[in-house]
């Protein structure tokens, strides 16, 4: 007995959502229970944050959160909710969007729930990247490290993407070259931070752990108008990624090349988590566990970019707000450890479900 979660298998990708036609450009599809579920997500995403913003070692109550947020109240208070945690309380719903968009376009591409940025290894080139950079190079400041985390992870795309095509890229075959090429990094990596000082060892550790406390305005900016531009790109190309589901033949079909669209839809899929990676650290699991928990909740045929950013900022929100209320009761922990954590029993459930399917 083999464990097969291949194209096709077990996803129906065949849409019967109604369209909206955007401007010429883009189909958007939708229905009214994905609205709504995307509606319900969105408002919890929202609300989790803004409750967030309460937690700290300067404890405020709600309604002293909202006076600070529109400009009245104390200054004190007011400084700790906008100058210091709204920027993480933003962060946290927008990377979280950011994963469940780079996780979808994957799993939409490679047609497998296990088409993940995280686990085909483009979180590990980045986290690479960034090691030699502290390690070996010596930079520690904030736009060397995004820097060389944006440029890890595009790097690591394009080797995957090489070594995975021929004739064209398959979605499975994409997953177990980025899974070894994961587990090749990583032993690099280990071997990297063994030799290195301990301080700068532990200054990479907590990065790898995947933390939103870091965030301030300076990174978050850039990271907001860089999500912008993927989302007007996203929008622009879904009609693409629609039929590229249906297969290459039938997206040649109707006028789309998958040789020439896959591509720059796996740039923008790595762009979405690379961007996270860059200024927050890895964080696991959000991009694997959101396309596919939204699909049910919306009970879509498959995956869908919307859903899957309304899910991710909700997941991560959430655990961002599970971290801070961990930290009060216990010592603070990294919100990366969280999602790495939930995402686990998450892909055993999965692991668990497809097996059972293929018997």
């Amino acid at each position: 007995m083999s464990m097969q979660i291949k194209p096709d298998s077990h996803i129906d990708f065949g849409y019967r959502d109604s369209q909206v036609r955007v401007g010429g450009i883009a189909a958007l599809r939708w229905s009214a229970r994905s609205a709504t579920v995307n509606t319900i997500l969105l408002l919890i995403a929202l609300a989790v944050a803004v409750l967030a913003l309460g937690f700290g070692d300067y404890p405020l109550n709600p309604l002293e959160v909202v006076t600070a947020l529109t400009g009245h109240g104390a200054e004190f208070q007011r400084m700790i909710v906008t100058e210091w945690r709204l920027p993480v309380a933003i962060a946290a719903v927008l990377f979280g969007a950011l994963l469940g968009i780079g996780g979808a376009i994957f799993q939409s591409l490679t047609r497998n729930p296990l088409g993940s940025p995280d686990v085909i290894g483009f979180d590990a080139g980045a986290y690479t990247a960034v090691v030699v950079t502290v390690l070996m190079i010596g930079t520690k400041h904030y736009w060397g490290i995004a820097s060389a985390a944006l440029i890890g992870g595009l790097a690591t795309a394009a080797v995957v993407y090489l070594l995975a095509y021929r004739r064209g890229v398959q979605g499975f075959r994409l997953i177990i070259v980025g899974i070894a090429v994961s587990a090749m990094l990583g032993a690099v990596n280990i071997y990297l931070v063994t030799r290195a000082d301990i301080t700068d060892a532990m200054s990479v550790g907590f990065w790898a752990a995947g933390s939103l406390s870091r965030v301030s305005w300076e990174g978050l900016i850039p990271a907001s108008i860089g999500g912008l531009i993927i989302f007007i790109l996203v929008v622009m190309l879904s009609p693409s990624l629609r039929q590229l589901e249906l297969g290459d033949d039938a997206a040649l079909a109707q006028g789309v090349n998958a040789n020439h669209a896959r591509p720059v839809l796996l740039i923008i899929g790595v762009a979405a988590t690379a961007l996270v990676t860059a200024a927050a650290g890895p964080i696991g699991f959000v991009a694997l566990s959101a396309p596919q928990l939204a699909r049910r909740l919306a009970r879509t045929p498959g995956v869908t970019v919307g859903s899957a950013a309304c899910m991710g900022a909700a997941l991560l929100a959430g655990a961002h707000t599970l971290s801070l209320l961990i930290a009060e009761a216990y010592r603070p922990i990294p919100v990366g450890l969280i999602t790495v954590c939930l995402g686990g029993l998450y892909l055993i459930w999965l692991l668990i479900r497809e097996t059972r399917k293929s018997i």
